[in-house]
């Protein structure tokens, strides 16, 4: 029996939790739904990872009203990629169901399109705050009639700089209102926000030392900023992973980083800000259908990124606070699967992990790249574990279509599996060893995207 029959919910709702796997609801979701199906306003304090997403949409597809045609709730979410994560949420738990239209709007997609869709009577819009008060400002959303606000991953759309746009968007909206904020923390602008525009909310907090990941192995590996590269490469190579991400702190970093990647023959590609709508929506499908196997990403661009498969986080750039380190390494080791988040650690780095350390409240094991001077220019060309001939000293060869087939037939999950990091053919031509390169470089081996290059031909942790 699923756990969620206890909040009478349609049979529909538990139909299509069930249809999804999740019987049982987590901590945010039995202290957050109650009140929300009570049409309390709620606060809730929780991070990505927590299931915080079926914690205000179950209540909302229970209290919409089928027969009624207009824009009853409205989800404002701060990126492109979190909207459409949550509006794919809400397809797959009404996907037997004609009781919720529900539609995506967002910056990048043409606005004329959103415009005739806005048309057919939406019940529940998912969007992100400057393309929503576009459509405001140009008559084609009404919110007059709107009963259930939710603002998601508040701290984080107001870091981002769209407090103007919600508050225009909050204003647009009936004060008889339902409003949900969930937020991973409450710095000031959040907090007088919630103050202004909700009624006598419940606060409702999942403790950080029950939210960050338990499953994720994290360590941390010291190197100097001369020497990063270097050991990213060497890291990607030994841990092999079958899907991982790659942080950096800015845009630019991010584009640099992957384009490096990319020379050295690396199967990556990058996420963030500059890219247009049909670019990051191409990258996203790659990564997801495991195509391209390393996704270097900034914090914004990656915020609610849930991909099934991740099995390695990199934090190529320390983050700024422990809320950021929780959010990147809570993109592996996710529906209880296991995981490995590394973290670089420069020397004047040592201070800011100290500070996270004390956050999550657990020391990092520190670990070193063995072998290898990290400031010397010889290191910058170094790759373990292959010679210039193209094949590995020992060990499994990897990405020919026998290394493939061996991983179909019980590969390994201790993070070294029968194929890495996806090179193809070494330079000299003989394609058998060394994590995958793309075969443009070499001539052959398998291609990018290749038959029989899909997720069950690689190891994973």
């Amino acid at each position: 029996m699923s756990g969620f029959t206890k909040f009478a919910l349609r049979q529909s709702i538990v139909d299509g939790l069930n249809r999804m796997g999740i019987v049982q609801p987590t901590e945010i979701q039995e202290r957050c739904i109650p009140p929300l199906l009570h049409g309390h306003d709620v606060i809730g304090r929780a991070q990505t990872g927590t299931g915080k997403t079926l914690a205000f949409v179950l209540p909302i597809l229970q209290r919409l009203r089928p027969d009624q045609g207009e824009v009853q709730a409205l989800i404002v979410a701060p990126t492109r990629e979190l909207a459409l994560q949550i509006t794919a949420e809400i397809k797959k738990v009404t996907a037997d169901s004609e009781d919720c239209r529900v539609l995506a709007v967002y910056g990048g997609q043409d606005v004329e399109k959103q415009m005739r869709q806005l048309k057919n009577q939406v019940q529940l819009v998912v969007g992100t705050p400057g393309r929503l008060l576009d459509h405001l400002r140009r008559g084609t959303l009404n919110l007059g009639r709107l009963s259930m606000l939710v603002l998601d991953e508040a701290d984080q759309m107001l870091h981002i700089g769209f407090l103007n746009e919600v508050e225009a968007i909050l204003d647009a909206t009936p004060s008889s209102r339902q409003t949900m904020l969930f937020s991973a923390t409450m710095p000031q602008q959040v907090q007088r926000l919630a103050e202004q525009y909700m009624n006598n909310p419940q606060t409702i907090r999942v403790q950080e030392n029950q939210i960050t990941v338990q499953q994720t192995k994290q360590i941390a590996v010291e190197t100097t900023d001369r020497g990063k590269l270097s050991a990213l490469t060497q890291l990607l190579d030994r841990y092999r992973p079958y899907l991982a991400v790659v942080f950096c702190r800015t845009k630019r970093r991010a584009s640099k980083l992957n384009e490096q990647l990319q020379e050295a023959g690396y199967d990556s590609d990058e996420l963030h800000g500059d890219l247009s709508q049909a670019k990051r929506e191409q990258v996203m499908k790659r990564f997801r259908e495991a195509k391209l196997q390393v996704l270097v990403a900034t914090d914004v661009a990656a915020r609610g990124l849930d991909v099934e498969g991740v099995t390695h986080v990199f934090n190529y750039d320390m983050p700024l606070d422990t809320e950021s380190y929780i959010h990147r390494v809570g993109r592996t080791g996710r529906a209880g699967g296991d995981g490995l988040a590394v973290t670089l650690v420069t020397p004047r780095d040592n201070a800011q992990l100290a500070k996270i350390e004390e956050g999550i409240r657990r020391p990092l094991k520190r670990q070193s790249i063995e072998g290898v001077s990290m400031g010397s220019p010889d290191s910058q060309r170094k790759r373990p574990g292959k010679s210039r001939g193209g094949k590995a000293p020992g060990g499994p060869t990897r990405g020919g279509r026998a290394s493939r087939t061996a991983a179909r037939s019980g590969a390994s999950r201790s993070g070294a599996g029968e194929t890495g990091v996806r090179r193809g053919a070494s330079r000299s031509g003989a394609g058998e060893a060394g994590p995958r390169r793309s075969a443009s470089r070499s001539g052959t081996g398998p291609r990018k995207g290749s038959k029989g290059g899909g997720r069950s031909g690689r190891g994973r942790p």
